[in-house]
């Protein structure tokens, strides 16, 4: 079937209601960027147990956005502000100790997501093979990486921060090209706050995992 037959009464084409929300999720990817960098620029000097704090109540924004999608659009994109600002909050001593040490990784791991967001991102968009499975392969890898994170905090093994980090950059390979093909494919307007929060989360995750390797390169 052709992607660019038009909704009846619109005269809107399928490819420039693609288009359209294309736009709107990646302006909401940028503005959760922007307030997650005002959220760890506002709480650098928090004591450091109050990012537990932050992190749950941004949790709970990701889970009320899961209701409000199909309900209010204004609702979603409230929390979605919030999560933002929140996740910033729970990551303020994290980057503000990164700073402190080193401000060059920063650099360098913020150069290194913007290259690896942008390639997956991009092959992910293009790619017409259904990712869904390695989506799904991905997920339960994502669960077994997080027991070897735990592992690691008991069990000293030689390189074992750097293979965490290595194999975490491959599992969110896949989501970051699983959630852009979510974004070709979508067509609804009310679920683009949700996949900018998916996109994010992507490019989060993996800006941390870089900020590790340089760290320890530096």
């Amino acid at each position: 079937m052709s992607d660019s037959y038009s909704y009846p009464g619109l005269g809107v084409s399928s490819r420039d209601q693609a288009h359209t929300v294309f736009a709107q999720t990646m302006g909401y990817v940028a503005l959760t960027a922007a307030l997650f960098a005002l959220g760890a620029y506002l709480g650098r000097n928090m004591s450091g147990g109050t990012g537990i704090i932050w992190f749950i109540a941004a949790f709970a924004c990701l889970i009320g956005m899961r209701f409000s999608a199909r309900r209010s659009q204004g609702l979603t994109v409230g929390l979605l502000v919030a999560f933002g600002l929140l996740i910033g909050l729970a990551f303020a001593q994290t980057l503000a100790f990164y700073a402190s040490m080193d401000t060059r990784a920063l650099w360098q791991a913020g150069g290194a997501t913007a290259l690896f967001i942008g390639g997956f991102g991009a092959a992910g968009y293009a790619t017409r093979r259904d990712l869904s499975a390695a989506a799904r392969v991905s997920f339960w890898a994502l669960l077994a990486l997080i027991v070897f994170g735990i592992v690691l905090i008991f069990v000293h093994i030689p390189g074992g921060a750097l293979i965490y980090s290595v194999l975490g950059l491959a599992i969110f390979a896949v989501f970051t090209m699983f959630d852009f093909q979510r974004l070709r494919r979508n067509q609804d307007m009310n679920s683009a706050p949700l996949l900018a929060a998916s996109i994010f989360l992507d490019i989060l995750n993996v800006f941390l995992f870089f900020l590790r390797i340089f760290s320890r390169e530096n």
